[in-house]
């Protein structure tokens, strides 16, 4: 590397640079260049980012002559409504660094709020706005202006009062199996005394607009409650889309699929219930009791999925283009609307700011127990995903068309066969990498590659530890990065060029690296070194034969029933203390897995005691029937 080139690598450290900003280069040697406010008004309209004034293309820093006329010249023309229509910069946001006898200027572009937006240049949003994808600035079109113009405005989207419209464009089934559903989960609720106008009017559904001296059906109550003629009637890009796709018969275009084809009304709130069913339809659920201790009927998972699918229909931009596609796969389910994210990818996954593009939709799904407004619906796709040791679902924003891609993997968080591979691959070093940088590892081979946004998604660390920890496998060889700055992927190096294995040739079957299940929530003992096998505390051998003998059905078979599941970890743990080792050993199950899933829940109940109850968490924790004689 050039002396240059590290000197510009000291530049972006000290500017607090981090890999999910962009990151662009510009020459002045003439003075402002034009070319700097088209990435400025990109970089506000889409992520942020830093500009870098005296770098090259070529990252050859060239310097900047007179920095205080540069200054000015910047101040100046930012705060010209005549050529930017916002200046979004605080002195904070513009900083001079010296690289040996050049100076350089640094700019950090925050990311505008929807009330900013569209940032542009000249007089008119249609024609000088700018956004920013893989290939740099590119021109908006006059739609793509057009709805970041309308999310901007304080009135929900939904809000709007449909000209010409009436109850009789409702379907009146629709309207009443909705109101038995509020009332069931509100059943002293007040607004089940009005009448069907006033009930929708409470909704959101029906509005007066005092300013106009007007009252009629919202864009809300049509698409929820409407008929499918009468629906895309005002709204022609009105699409709904469910697509089930679980054969392997490369033929089978899908084995089960519900779009708008005359044959049911069509709205939002049909489609919901239908493809709620579908998505759920064999989902495992396992024994569990509520505080009045009655069973559940549902999951964490069947809650992360509702949110998924209601989180796709209330943040719709419904004049967008490719409508509500969900597709359920053996391996994944993925949902995905027209439009973009109203917050930053760090509020979505803080949960911290709660924006939503169809608030009238939003509180129908609320009062009917299927969304909340308080920001929790990620949070509960997240805890949901967790609680089955899944690996953390996907987000990803996508332009041109506008598109929010949910993916919701059904993978384990640390698959047994990722890491045989990971162990063959790059041999003894690879227990020395540490949690996070395994699941890293892990990610790039089972996704293909990892990037930082992925792992934040994954362990909730700090952007800026990301890049640390991505940067120090691409250092020792585990990685190699692709792209740069917010575009930065990394991927497995080819076989032939990983880490130098040392020592004989590696017996996976019996030195691998287990992660334990609960390694999802990063306890710093996740990453268990296991050296001949699984320890397990065995009885003497004919009792132990015995055991196995009995717990044979489950050795045999992956889909034993919860319930199957339970009797059979009683009938093994009667009369005798077994740790969840040699549960898992017996039952060919994770043992961690067996304790998130089972063990815990079982004594929880009642039905197993502990060995060791005033330290529920020891490692050599061991379980027994509680009925047995203490």
């Amino acid at each position: 590397m050039t002396a240059e080139l590290i000197q510009l690598s000291d530049i972006v450290s000290r500017q607090n640079w981090e890999e999910e900003d962009d990151l662009e280069f510009k020459s002045a040697r003439g003075g402002l260049p034009h070319s700097l406010w088209e990435t400025y008004s990109a970089m506000a309209n889409t992520q942020g980012g830093i500009i870098l004034l005296g770098v090259e293309d070529n990252g050859a820093i060239s310097g900047i002559e007179d920095v205080s006329k540069l200054q000015k010249s910047l101040w100046d023309t930012i705060n010209n409504h005549g050529k930017v229509s916002a200046n979004l910069l605080s002195s904070n946001d513009v900083t001079t660094l010296a690289s040996g006898d050049r100076n350089v200027m640094a700019i950090r572009v925050p990311r505008a709020s929807r009330h900013q937006k569209p940032v542009f240049l000249g007089q008119n949003p249609l024609t000088g706005t700018y956004r920013r994808n893989f290939e740099g600035d590119y021109k908006c079109s006059e739609q793509e202006v057009g709805r970041m113009l309308a999310d901007r405005s304080e009135d929900p989207a939904d809000s709007r009062i449909l000209d010409h419209f009436t109850l009789e464009d409702l379907d009146s089934h629709s309207l009443q199996q909705y109101r038995k559903r509020f009332a069931a989960h509100k059943p002293d609720h007040p607004w089940l005394d009005e009448d069907e106008r006033g009930f929708l009017q409470k909704l959101g559904g029906w509005r007066k607009d005092r300013a106009r001296a007007c009252e009629g059906l919202t864009l809300a109550g049509l698409l929820m409650f409407g008929r499918d003629d009468a629906i895309r009637e005002a709204m022609p890009t009105y699409h709904v889309d469910f697509r089930e796709k679980l054969s392997t018969d490369p033929d089978v275009r899908w084995t089960d699929r519900l779009t708008v084809d005359g044959t049911w009304a069509g709205n939002l709130f049909q489609f919901y219930l239908k493809t709620f069913q579908r998505l759920c339809s064999d989902l495992k659920i396992p024994f569990q009791l509520d505080a009045n201790l009655f069973r559940k009927g549902e999951t964490e998972v069947h809650e992360a999925i509702r949110e998924a699918l209601v989180n796709a229909l209330i943040h719709a931009d419904y004049q967008g283009q490719g409508g509500i596609v969900v597709e359920k796969y053996v391996d994944r389910f993925e949902f995905s609307n027209p439009g973009t994210s109203l917050v930053s990818f760090e509020q979505m996954l803080s949960g911290s700011v709660s924006e939503c593009r169809n608030k009238a939709l939003q509180t129908m799904f609320m009062m009917m127990g299927a969304a909340e407004k308080a920001g929790s619906g990620i949070d509960k796709i997240r805890r949901g995903w967790s609680s089955q040791h899944w690996r953390s679902p996907i987000f990803h924003e996508q332009m041109q068309p506008d598109r929010m891609i949910w993916r919701l993997p059904m993978v384990s968080l640390i698959p047994q066969e990722s890491l045989e591979r990971l162990q063959l691959r790059f041999g003894i070093p690879f227990n020395t990498f540490n949690e996070h940088e395994i699941q890293a590892l892990v990610t790039a081979d089972v996704e293909g590659s990892v990037d930082n946004a992925r792992m934040r998604q994954i362990t909730l660390l700090h952007t800026a530890d990301v890049t640390k920890l991505l940067q120090n496998l691409v250092v020792r060889g585990a990685l190699v990065q692709e792209g740069s700055g917010r575009w930065s992927q990394y991927r497995l190096p080819p076989a032939s060029d990983s880490i130098q294995r040392s020592g004989n040739s590696v017996h996976v079957a019996t030195d691998f690296v287990h992660m334990a299940a609960d390694s999802v929530h990063m306890v710093a003992d996740s990453v268990h070194m296991v050296a001949d096998s699984v320890h397990i505390e065995k009885t003497s051998g004919e009792e132990w034969q015995g055991l196995e003998q009995l717990a044979a059905p489950a050795r045999l078979s992956k889909k034993m029933s919860p319930q199957q599941m339970e009797k059979l970890i009683i009938e093994l743990c009667r009369g005798r203390w077994l740790s969840r080792r040699a549960l898992g050993e017996l039952l060919n199950r994770n043992p961690d897995g067996l304790r998130s899933r089972f063990l815990t829940s079982m004594v929880e109940h009642g039905l197993l005691r502990l060995r060791h109850p005033d330290k529920p968490n020891r490692q050599d924790q061991a379980y027994r029937t509680a009925s047995d004689d203490p």
